[in-house]
């Protein structure tokens, strides 16, 4: 029994993909009975698996009964066009960590928050101890600030209107008027730091990235002992950071 399942199981994703394509390729939708015919399964083997794909999300029947392609596939394209965009700046953040010997950070503003999208770190460079998401930590990394320093003034305002300032660590800005004036007055700029906000022991620093029209931040991280290298690493930054902005608003 056991040495049948693969080979049947193999041929439900096979004809489950005859469909998707068959799917994909009206519109306006296709009936059950006209897809059946244009993948050669039997109509009752139509039904089964258009049934499930409606159910998984991967197909959406419409009223009228024709089938066109779900909400869950769109999130796959979505997701695969994101790891394709990742792929082309993973050998520049890589060469980043390697000549600096610090963890290398990317993130990017999206749907009001602010989410790290590739870390690239090493035995020689290993990353800080995420212990508090970004999403919930924006006031206290570099990483963070510098999204929030780029963004228009309603915008910035909006994303502190819902996220507490929290004292993460004893050196954390929880005065929402001296984060600003940190913000706007690094003598970085148009990099900002990080020093001990987020973790005790690390400092950061990060400047601005894009991909199109969404904003990001590409930052890294090291020692305290290492604060005299800041103003070193953030002029290998800012050319870091044009080229991947470059690479990242290519057309896929």
């Amino acid at each position: 029994m056991g040495g049948q399942d693969g080979p049947t199981l193999i041929s439900s994703v096979q004809r489950a993909f005859r469909l998707l394509e068959a799917v994909s390729a009206h519109e306006n939708g296709a009936p059950a009975k006209q897809l059946a015919r244009e993948t050669g399964l039997p109509l009752a083997t139509a039904y089964h698996l258009l049934r499930t794909l409606v159910h998984d999300g991967y197909v959406r029947k419409l009223g009228d009964g024709g089938f066109v392609l779900g909400d869950k596939l769109q999130a796959l394209h979505v997701a695969g066009r994101d790891q394709a965009l990742l792929s082309r700046v993973r050998p520049t953040l890589a060469a980043l960590r390697d000549e600096l010997a610090t963890a290398t950070y990317l993130t990017f503003y999206e749907e009001g928050e602010i989410r790290v999208a590739e870390i690239v770190d090493g035995p020689r460079a290993p990353r800080v101890d995420l212990w508090v998401g970004f999403e919930d930590a924006g006031h206290a990394t570099a990483l963070g600030k510098s999204v929030l320093r780029e963004l228009d003034e309603q915008s910035r305002r909006d994303y502190l209107s819902r996220h507490h300032l929290s004292d993460l660590t004893p050196r954390t800005i929880t005065s929402l008027p001296e984060l600003l004036r940190r913000i706007e007055e690094s003598p970085l700029a148009p990099a900002v730091t990080d020093l001990e906000e987020y973790a005790l022991g690390t400092v950061c620093v990060a400047v601005p990235v894009y991909c199109g029209d969404t904003l990001g931040s590409l930052g890294v991280s090291l020692p305290v002992e290492q604060h005299s290298r800041l103003p070193e690493i953030r002029s290998r930054l800012l050319p870091t950071a044009d080229r991947v902005t470059r690479s990242l608003s290519l057309t896929i």
